[in-house]
């Protein structure tokens, strides 16, 4: 999206899709999409947990070796799938329109002058309050951690922004109405929820925060692009300062 472009109205929000004029959801079809978010954003969520950390699950494990541990990307494939046929069967989604909007140059410094102060402070806070951690990771795995910087946002930032952002915004837009705040910390919330798989109440609460942050920006955008890049600036710096411990499990296949 440039800056020349028509700003998103809230009727744009409420349609929640690439195609504004969606027309209105049934009954049965508000209660199906409830329950298919909570089916994808609440339950998948702790069946990956399962999954990466090799817990026993009913049924499934009959069919996984005690005690295996599902890489996280693996563990999120069958949610991916699901979300992208079900915007490949919705005729109101076009993927060419989402990848189409750029960033602009108001949403660039907006995004550029968060990062720098609001990171900035990270970086004082984690010397002052532990400064063994700060550049540990690059400094101590450094072939790990340039890796992880190279591959983090085309298979991590990629896949979340699609599926939190673009998938959700659209499939679940219409259940909001025009409550814009509500959409942004309703999906804030479930974005943090889904980082339980980490097992730290810091990871919850953060990604909660900045799933708030990016959701606003996507609802006020509509740019993928726009929460690729601030994601990714994010992602980046919390591994390299020292909050990577939170965020990296070690059942990778990086």
């Amino acid at each position: 999206m440039s800056d020349t472009d028509p700003p998103i109205t809230r009727a744009a929000i409420r349609a929640g899709g690439t195609i504004p004029d969606r027309g209105a959801l049934s009954l049965s079809g508000y209660l199906w999409r409830w329950l298919e978010m909570a089916l994808l954003f609440g339950f998948a969520p702790i069946v990956m947990m399962w999954l990466v950390h090799g817990d026993r699950i009913p049924i499934v494990s009959d069919y996984i070796p005690a005690g295996t541990k599902i890489p996280i990307f693996v563990a999120l494939f069958p949610v991916l799938f699901i979300a992208a046929f079900l915007l490949v069967i919705d005729p109101t989604f076009r993927l060419r329109d989402e990848l189409r909007r750029g960033i602009g140059a108001r949403n660039l410094l907006t995004i550029v002058m968060a990062f720098l102060i609001a990171g900035s402070a990270a970086v004082l806070w984690i010397k002052a309050h532990h400064p063994a951690w700060f550049l540990e990771f690059p400094t101590n795995r450094p072939e790990t951690y340039t890796r992880i910087m190279i591959a983090y946002p085309i298979f991590s930032v990629a896949a979340q922004e699609l599926l939190y952002r673009s998938f959700f915004f659209h499939r679940y837009g219409p259940l909001f109405g025009t409550h814009v705040g509500l959409i942004v910390i309703v999906n804030g919330l479930l974005f943090g929820f889904a980082h339980i798989v980490m097992g730290s109440v810091f990871a919850v609460a953060a990604t909660a925060l900045g799933g708030m942050i990016l959701a606003a920006r996507y609802a006020v955008t509509r740019s993928f692009w726009a929460v690729f890049l601030e994601h990714t600036l994010w992602g980046w710096l919390i591994f390299t300062i020292g909050f990577g411990r939170y965020f990296f499990t070690g059942v990778s296949n990086l």
